[in-house]
């Protein structure tokens, strides 16, 4: 029998709760047709006789009854047909294919899905999550076939209050928001980014046991300033520009209050909003509300675990870390709060200010880098610009291969979004780095926006580096029996942890050391065998327990700066009394794990 865990007994009419022995009934409220067409309580031909007989399901399936396992190796053995039978077809084909036969499972039996999604995470999180989400959201409007999640539009302002209990969950733990203003690194792909939230949502259930009853991906279509979409016959989202200041907070604005006045608990992550509004949204919720920005900070966080690592990798301290310089390539969401997470660490070690411990990060944007005599310098980026009375051969818009030579760095971070632009030239300006073992992290999405390859990196910076990106590559065989490893430092290690840890802890807000402590458990989490390596991430396979690990310090965090305020029947004296093990099995048994339930009708 499948191993499950608990959840509190009180829910058990809302949804299927699991036990940590036999799993406990289900009560339905349909019978007949309307039981094989909801995908959550769907069993499609694993209904045994005694539900048949119970639901009034017989004679609407065949006869014979196919148990789980058998159901999960015939969907296995159709997906296994499928890589055979498109074999040498191009890349984009064949991902979509791979994301169809998901999403038609997704679609028919959510049970079955989310189990082949946990057991096969390393092959699958790639066609449900990035780079394939990418690829599925530009042809969203082609590809939809059914409603996930709730939209919300410019044209529902006064109506979301209402609009909110149109969802039929009465409880939710987790929302995924976007408005689609850039996804990935793909720009404005207006009502169809609706495909990240539903991806990301996909991992929290997979990676930290979030049920799928209490999760809500949403769409806020504010409109699209992309052409080609406003053009295009089959678009499903709002056909106008996007709304601007005022107007577009004002919908932000009446989103969240809809959301927190049903579900005052949950926890809202803001995904892919153009960094304007995302630096915008963060300052203005994140003391209202309990909500975080992943771009921002669960980039951050994984990017600052992998920076930590890289010091590990070079044989020394942690507290050299304040040592290191480090040019990050993007000036971004992601790339801004990368820079500003790692300056407050290395002020913490350092017991020096952020002014201090910011001499040694330089920031480039599309002009070069960076400085104070920049004209028209972006707020968000002022911070981080440098008085070039201290950077002595540098100037303003100073080129990346200018920059990379006389700077010397330890680490070479790319959250640009430009595809190749870590070229032969800059990757060969690293051999000459300060450090024993340089760094490049090549961290945009999707895959074809990746600053360089894997191949190139080694090839060109040469074979004792460490390397790192956002979508997966391939390990890189260096010859002679050596081989150069590839970390995939992707937001998928952190944020499920820190949902997970932030839903048990009860905190209202997620603080800056919830935050980084979940970065330095990531960090912690490998072996020094495997980080002289250069292996700096685990494998994915591992990711229910880097998750569980992950939440467990994001607990503990919560409860040290007196944020955590219980969950269910477990408060914070409870929580403040727990052993670090304790706080690790209490996260284990409040994740759900998918598993067929008996289920019992009643009217």
């Amino acid at each position: 029998m499948w191993k499950v865990t608990r959840f509190a007994a009180s829910s058990l009419r809302r949804s299927r709760q699991l036990s940590t022995a036999i799993p406990g009934p289900c009560i339905v409220h349909k019978r007949g047709a309307d039981i094989l067409h909801d995908p959550w309580f769907n069993k499609d031909t694993g209904f045994p006789y005694t539900e048949r007989d119970r639901l009034g399901l017989r004679g609407l399936l065949p006869p014979r009854v196919i148990s789980f396992e058998q159901q999960y190796a015939r969907f296995m053995e159709s997906y296994r047909s499928l890589e055979k039978n498109t074999q040498g077809q191009k890349n984009s084909v064949v991902s979509l294919s791979k994301w169809r036969i998901l999403n038609r499972l997704h679609d028919r039996n959510e049970t079955l899905y989310y189990r082949v999604l946990i057991d096969n995470i390393k092959d699958f999180a790639p066609i449900i999550y990035t780079p394939t989400v990418g690829l599925v959201c530009q042809n969203y409007s082609g590809l939809f076939r059914r409603p996930r999640g709730m939209y919300f539009s410019a044209k529902d302002k006064g109506e979301m209050m209402s609009m909110i209990y149109n969802w039929p969950a009465h409880e939710v733990d987790m929302i995924v928001l976007t408005d689609g203003s850039r996804i990935l690194g793909l720009g404005d792909l207006g009502v169809q980014g609706i495909g990240i939230p539903i991806g990301k949502l996909d991992m929290y259930v997979a990676a930290a046991g979030f049920n799928p009853q209490r999760v809500l991906p949403v769409m806020l279509d504010v409109g699209t300033n992309n052409q080609k979409l406003l053009d295009d016959r089959l678009y499903l989202g709002l056909r106008q520009p996007r709304l601007e200041g005022e107007e577009y907070l004002s919908i932000v604005d009446e989103f969240m209050e809809a959301v927190f006045t049903r579900w005052p608990k949950a926890i809202v992550q803001f995904e892919d909003f153009q960094m304007k509004w995302a630096f915008e949204t963060l300052q203005r919720y994140r003391k209202k509300f309990c909500m975080f920005n992943d771009d921002i900070q669960g980039t951050a966080g994984v990017a600052l675990a992998g920076l930590l690592g890289t010091v590990r990798a070079q044989g020394r301290p942690l507290s050299d870390f304040a040592k290191q310089k480090i040019v990050v390539v993007g000036a971004g969401s992601a790339g801004l709060g990368v820079l500003n997470t790692a300056i407050q660490a290395a002020a913490r070690m350092t017991g020096n200010d952020e002014t201090t411990a910011n001499k040694l990060f330089f920031l480039l944007d599309k002009d070069g880098l960076v400085t104070k005599q920049r004209n028209n310098l972006d707020p968000a980026a002022a911070p981080f610009a440098k008085d070039p009375a201290e950077i002595d051969g540098l100037r303003e818009g100073a080129s990346l291969v200018e920059v990379v030579r006389k700077i010397k760095p330890h680490v070479l971070l790319g959250l640009s979004g430009v595809g190749g632009i870590f070229n032969e030239e800059v990757l060969k300006a690293m051999r000459d780095s300060d450090s024993t073992r340089p760094a490049i992290f090549a961290m945009s999405n999707p895959t074809k926006n990746a600053e360089c390859t894997a191949a190139d990196a080694f090839k060109h910076a040469g074979d004792n580096i460490v390397f790192a990106s956002g979508s997966p590559f391939e390990n890189v065989d260096l010859g002679n029996g050596k081989k150069g490893y590839v970390n995939q430092a992707n937001n998928m290690y952190l944020f499920p942890g820190i949902g997970l840890g932030t839903l048990l802890s009860g905190a209202h807000f997620i603080s800056d050391g919830m935050l980084q402590a979940a970065a330095e458990c990531l960090a912690s989490y490998m072996t020094d065998e495997d980080i002289q390596k250069g292996i700096l991430y685990p494998s994915i396979k591992s990711i229910r327990h880097i998750t569980t690990e992950v939440g467990a310090a994001v607990v503990r965090a919560a409860v040290e700066e007196g944020l955590a305020e219980g969950h269910g029947d477990v408060g914070y004296r409870e929580l403040k009394h727990m052993s670090k093990e304790e706080t690790v099995e209490y996260v284990t048994r409040n994740m759900w794990f998918p598993v067929y339930n008996p289920l019992v009708h009643e009217k």
